[in-house]
């Protein structure tokens, strides 16, 4: 082993203890599932609830009509906006998913949650020199707006039920 590959391995090795030692962890990992044993979904029949319907029955979360706990997805509202201010060459956009949730007790119809809106956005660049590619670009956007959209919806979940 050459000194250089042996520095360049010390260095990474050091900068990976650094962060561990910082407390960094990557987003998603180490988080605990939430602390229901089954949760009913209300709503629109969406790409997001079929997400969260995956996510809750991966962590151990039974997804049942007649749960004690309703979690009442709205519909998808996806927004886009221009941000360039020329109508030529590349144009950045910004792309926003809004959704209205709620979470109600069945039993006495009382919300633990009432309702909320989660909104994300994210940016992209189009370009006029490739039109396909553009619905594919959107395409990519709206998915990882639904994820990241997920991802924080499964935090307030876990704030609501570490509550219970």
């Amino acid at each position: 082993m050459q000194r250089r590959d042996f520095l360049n391995l010390a260095m990474a090795a050091g900068a990976a203890m650094a962060l561990a030692g910082c407390g960094f962890r990557l987003r998603g990992f180490d988080t605990p599932g939430l602390a229901l044993e089954e949760l009913a979904l209300a709503g629109d029949d969406s790409e997001l609830a079929r997400l969260v319907e995956e996510r809750l029955t991966a962590i151990g979360t039974r997804v049942n009509d007649n749960a004690p706990l309703v979690l009442n997805l709205g519909p998808e509202t996806f927004r886009e906006r221009q941000l360039s201010v020329l109508d030529s060459g590349p144009q950045e956009r910004e792309m926003s998913l809004t959704v209205p949730f709620s979470v109600q007790q069945r039993s006495d119809g009382a919300y633990r949650l009432s309702e909320q809106r989660l909104e994300v956005s994210t940016r992209f660049t189009v370009s006029d020199d490739n039109l396909l590619a553009q619905d594919d670009l959107r395409e990519e956007a709206r998915q990882d707006l639904r994820q990241e959209a997920q991802r924080r919806l499964f935090d307030r979940l876990r704030a609501v039920t570490d509550g219970s």
